[in-house]
């Protein structure tokens, strides 16, 4: 008779799992905002809404990954950022309709659970979601042997946001000669980075651990900048001033994004020497030879948000902006014509 077999054999460790909920467990409850009434451990996630704070409650829902981000985060082995990272991708989406972002779940998929690496992969999404005022109320770890190479995995996220029906900003406001505000990046978000490896590790054979003076850090420390999150600083600046549009740059750039907030038969002129290009983005249009249409067409460029408004409130929301601490630019502004974006240089 063949030898006996336990799940464990075929590389699923429960146990593993069991350690992991032990460690993470903290780092999730810091996240819990009043309208969370289930604790982890439930089959589900459960968040009671304030009906009375809406007059025709809407919900916003966005999911997300970060890309091959993740395997910078492998070849640096850090770990405890790139949760934030999901965070950040599904929230700065849900924030462009003017949805206060209410809970988030994750799912992070391994071959071999480790418990500390899963505690630090979740400690950066409970970071992100305190960041984003979003209470993290469920996730999935899974581990599926022979499906990830080792000590690989992947990160997904998935977050529900709310906004008064009549308070949803969906780009229909927007007329000619209203003026493209910019708020910066923290970085490459994350976004482009497979073009950032073929730069990088395949065309120029750089070191993750090098020092690179024009960033002022080692070049893994500037990939792996963790995503910058913004709900928390649009939701104030709504509350104050109308904002017709919005856009978050994020895969395909200026020349994809920036045009989703705008209602037919509007687009832009965007004005570059606005805009202070970040040094990682000029080091890999430099060590790529990457055309500058196709930087703007990638990466945001040092932009991370884009807001549409009037033209005549313009200069007291740039003010605004100022006063609580950003570096925003006036970027552009917006065109009736046929065609698409013009990135003016």
């Amino acid at each position: 008779m063949s030898e006996k077999l336990t799940y464990k054999d075929s590389g699923v460790d429960i146990h593993a799992g069991y350690k992991t909920v032990r460690l993470i467990k903290d780092h999730v409850k810091k996240t819990y905002t009043d309208g969370v009434v289930s604790d982890i451990g439930g089959f589900g996630g459960m968040f009671a809404i304030d009906k009375d704070a809406y007059e025709e409650p809407v919900l916003v829902s966005g999911t997300d990954g970060v890309g091959t981000k993740l395997m910078i985060a492998f070849k640096t082995d850090k770990h405890d950022t790139i949760g934030e990272d999901a965070v950040a991708m599904c929230v700065n989406d849900v924030i462009c309709q003017g949805a206060k972002p209410l809970f988030f779940l994750d799912y992070i998929a391994t071959g071999k659970l480790l418990p500390e690496k899963t505690a630090d992969i979740v400690k950066g999404v409970a970071s992100g979601c305190i960041k984003a005022g979003a209470a993290l109320i469920g996730g999935e770890t899974a581990e599926m042997p022979g499906l990830y190479s080792e000590g690989e995995y992947d990160i997904a996220g998935f977050c529900v946001g709310i906004v008064d029906k009549k308070k949803i900003i969906d780009g229909s406001k927007i007329v000619e000669g209203d003026i493209l505000i910019g708020i910066p990046s923290s970085g490459i978000h994350s976004n482009g980075y497979s073009l950032v490896r073929k730069v990088f590790f395949d065309r120029n054979n750089y070191d993750v651990d090098a020092y690179i003076d024009e960033l002022g850090c080692t070049l893994g420390e500037s990939l792996m900048v963790p995503t910058k999150i913004y709900p928390k600083l649009i939701l104030d600046l709504i509350s104050k001033f109308e904002i017709k549009g919005m856009s978050n740059i994020t895969g395909g750039g200026f020349y994809e994004n920036i045009p989703r907030m705008f209602p037919e038969g509007i687009t832009a002129d965007i004005y570059t020497e606005s805009i202070n290009v970040l040094p990682i983005f000029e080091l890999i249009q430099k060590e790529g030879n990457i055309d500058t249409d196709e930087m703007y067409s990638t990466f945001n460029m040092g932009i991370g948000m884009v807001l549409a408004v009037d033209k005549d409130k313009a200069t007291d929301i740039i003010a605004y902006l100022k006063s609580v601490g950003e570096k925003p630019v006036m970027m552009g502004k917006t065109v009736k014509r046929e065609g698409g974006l013009k990135i003016c240089r």
